[in-house]
């Protein structure tokens, strides 16, 4: 029996730690505690054609309009027509989804066609599907190591044999195995303003490249339009918007059907871009979500988790509108996969948001995340069990190859700030960028260096290793294609596909 380490507890790695442990001995590494994940904190639910009113060819439909032009057509049909199965299996494994009449309730989200969001306790749905899966891997036989971070894959013969790990109990040490899992999410911590909870600080992807291993469309970061303006960024669910709610500027006037015809139901990147732009108008100030038409009642029913939150912080949603900005979200690049999770190196697979499958493209469809971390990583679970080699075709269309300045250890250097790094990040880097922009901010992030032996010292590192080579690429995509907008830009090109993203001779952190 093979052992298999998979690293992540949101829904990706829990699916893949499960399915993987039918054939396998699975230790399931997390940096914290087992249910902290983006997951956890998903809202608005998860999208598939499960009725008779819809199919899955609008759904795919959908999915590409979203992703650009940019999708892997063949990854997108994938997700469309495997994901109603495997939602059967997640109610199969306990997830209790809301219900009418005795049928499953769907809510509408933004560039849907049809309402198809599921959701379970109301807005509660990532909650729901992560205390259920984590209840079935604690009842399996996987060896759970939580406050576990992983710093560095091991490569011997030019396959992955293992981990290197830090954890409180024993400090640095290596764990064996014949292949990897990566499901460590996203990078939302090098933006000031994020969605994501403090562990997103992009881990897997850092190790992964630093391994040797290809990255693609880095430069895509989706921004939820409606974060609360406070403190913490907490997301309001788009399902807010698909209910009836409208955005209104500082004088109480709608202002997103001046941007799409769609209002505040056009697809994410474009209401965030309008969002921003009418705060650029009004001094920086935050616009306004209002959802006083749907009645405090509703709302509290209805979306249960905002209902309390506002409440926190001292808003009654359901009689005044509430402030929103935009809030980095969720990142369409990552480690480049096939349809089943091999990446390039040998023994080495990424799912969920730390993968880059292409399926979807320049910015993700609404609620479409949950469900590709389900869909591919019970796929990933296959050819894993089935001790499948490493892909030898990855993703879709034409590739150019872009490289980031590795990290410099001088001590003559600038210890990396994260504050610092954060705010250049979302100044440069953002929901628009230019040429000058993205050009100061190369040169800024290569006078840091950072190296540590600490948690902390080390998620810095790799938030700089990330952020140099999404300067990198963003730079090179001279173009403006859904979540990458450059003013300088303006107009979509042909001459720009896939963008394979590495750095050169980064050094292994001790």
């Amino acid at each position: 029996m093979s052992r298999v380490i998979v690293v992540g507890s949101g829904i990706a790695g829990l699916i893949a730690a499960l399915e993987i442990s039918r054939k396998h001995s699975v230790t399931l590494v997390t940096k914290a505690e087992l249910q902290d994940s983006n997951t956890r904190y998903a809202q608005g639910g998860i999208a598939a054609a499960m009725t008779d009113d819809d199919s899955v060819a609008e759904h795919v439909a959908d999915t590409l309009r979203a992703g650009a032009d940019l999708n892997c057509r063949e990854a997108v049909e994938i997700l469309c027509s495997e994901g109603p199965q495997r939602i059967r299996d997640l109610i199969r494994l306990g997830v209790e989804f809301d219900r009418k009449n005795g049928e499953l309730a769907r809510g509408m989200e933004a560039a849907h066609s049809h309402a198809r969001v599921l959701h379970a306790g109301g807005d509660a749905t990532g909650n729901a599907i992560e205390l259920a899966l984590i209840t079935a891997v604690r009842q399996a036989n996987i060896t759970v190591l939580e406050h576990t971070f992983a710093k560095e894959i091991l490569i011997e013969g030019g396959r992955v044999v293992g981990l290197e790990v830090l954890d409180h109990d024993h400090g640095f040490r290596q764990l064996d195995a014949s292949s990897v899992v990566l499901a460590s999410g996203g990078a939302g911590q090098l933006y000031t303003h994020t969605t994501n909870p403090k562990v997103a600080t992009g881990d897997g992807v850092a190790i992964a490249l630093r391994a040797g291993a290809q990255v693609a469309d880095v430069e895509f970061y989706q921004f939820h339009p409606t974060a609360l303006a406070v403190g913490g960024n907490f997301l309001i669910s788009e399902a807010v918007r698909g209910d009836g709610a409208v955005l209104r500027d500082v004088t109480g006037r709608r202002f997103m059907f001046d941007v799409h015809p769609g209002g505040e139901l056009a697809p994410r990147d474009v209401v965030s871009r309008g969002i921003a732009m009418q705060m650029a108008r009004q001094d920086g100030k935050p616009v306004l979500l209002d959802a006083t038409a749907l009645g405090a009642e509703f709302l509290a029913e209805r979306f249960p988790t905002i209902d309390r939150a506002c409440k926190a912080y001292g808003m009654d949603w359901g009689h005044n509108p509430i402030p929103v900005t935009p809030a980095a979200h969720y990142w369409m690049g990552g480690i480049r996969t096939d349809v089943w999770g091999r990446t390039s190196l040998p023994g080495l697979f990424a799912v969920g948001e730390t993968a880059c499958t292409g399926v979807h493209g320049a910015n993700r469809l609404a609620s479409n995340s949950l469900l590709e971390s389900l869909v591919f990583a019970w796929r990933c679970a296959e050819v894993v069990v089935a001790d499948s080699p490493a892909a030898e075709s990855l993703g879709c269309g034409q590739e150019v190859e872009i490289a980031a300045a590795p990290l410099e250890e001088e001590i003559s250097a600038e210890p990396v700030n994260r504050l610092r790094l954060q705010e250049l990040m979302w100044k440069s880097v953002g929901i628009f960028r230019n040429g000058e922009g993205l050009a100061e901010a190369a040169d800024e992030l290569a006078g840091w260096r950072a190296a540590g032996r600490s948690v902390p010292e080390l998620e810095d590192a790799n938030l700089l290793t990330l952020a140099r080579v999404m300067v990198a690429a963003a730079s090179a995509r001279k173009e403006s294609r859904g979540a990458h907008y450059r003013p300088d830009y303006t107009e979509t090109s042909r001459a720009f596909a896939h963008q394979l993203a590495f750095a050169k001779e980064v050094p292994v952190l001790c």
